[in-house]
């Protein structure tokens, strides 16, 4: 039985290989929208005046938040989208949509930041905790992440898949995390022209998901 099983194609081989292949699509697809580097200006200035304490707390914090936010969207957008009688097509064409419009600010980073402006950031700083609003809501899953999120759902076959994708958020918000702790040391090292570079290479990567978002919404609304 075995030997019949191993025989044929190497089944598990196969299957572990695909799990991988989409482990990585999911992680490099919402890791190049949700971009944890853009976010580590926004995250300094926000924090200029807690310590070294605090602001391990609320990166911390932020990036629990946004694990909590994409989980939920992963488990429960396409059910609010159905109920809202949003198609999947529908949601994949609105989602590449979205990503475009965020990759198109990250190719241009030299523009002012679209995901919380500088009125925002200034208002934020009055507040006692800025690790949900607007760390995690909307710098780290905002409308692009969210969108990269229910889109992958939106092509998921089944639970495994699903599972596959929960961890790569957990892995999105592991290196968030990271990213935002050693912020005060790495913003020096990397300096305005790296950040420039970064954001623009993984505009480039968001820009082509988002293209693709939109051929699969339009393939699967004509049934091609």
């Amino acid at each position: 039985m075995f030997e019949t099983l191993f025989s044929q194609g190497d089944f598990f081989t196969t299957y572990l290989s695909g799990s991988t292949a989409l482990l990585i699509a999911a992680f490099t697809s919402i890791i190049s929208v949700a971009n944890p580097l853009a976010a580590m200006p926004v995250f300094l200035s926000l924090t200029e005046r807690s310590t070294g304490i605090e602001r391990i707390t609320i990166a911390q914090k932020a990036s629990f938040y946004m694990l909590l936010i994409l989980l939920l969207f992963l488990w429960a957008g396409t059910y609010i989208m159905s109920f809202f009688g949003i198609s999947l097509p529908g949601i994949r064409i609105a989602g590449g949509l979205i990503i475009l419009r965020a990759a198109y600010s990250m190719l241009n980073p030299e523009q002012p930041d679209r995901k919380i402006s500088k009125e925002a950031q200034e208002a934020a700083k009055g507040k006692e905790d800025v690790s949900f609003s607007p760390m995690a809501m909307p710098m780290l899953s905002g409308p692009g992440s969210i969108a990269v999120v229910i889109g992958l759902a939106s092509q998921a076959e089944g639970f495994i898949d699903l599972v596959i994708i929960t961890i790569a958020i957990v892995f999105v918000a592991l290196i968030a995390y990271g990213v935002l702790r050693i912020a005060p040391f790495s913003a020096t090292y990397i300096g305005p022209t790296g950040m420039n570079a970064i954001t623009r290479m993984m505009g480039f990567i968001a820009m082509a998901i988002g293209v693709q978002f939109i051929l699969n919404g339009i393939s699967g609304f004509f049934g091609v």
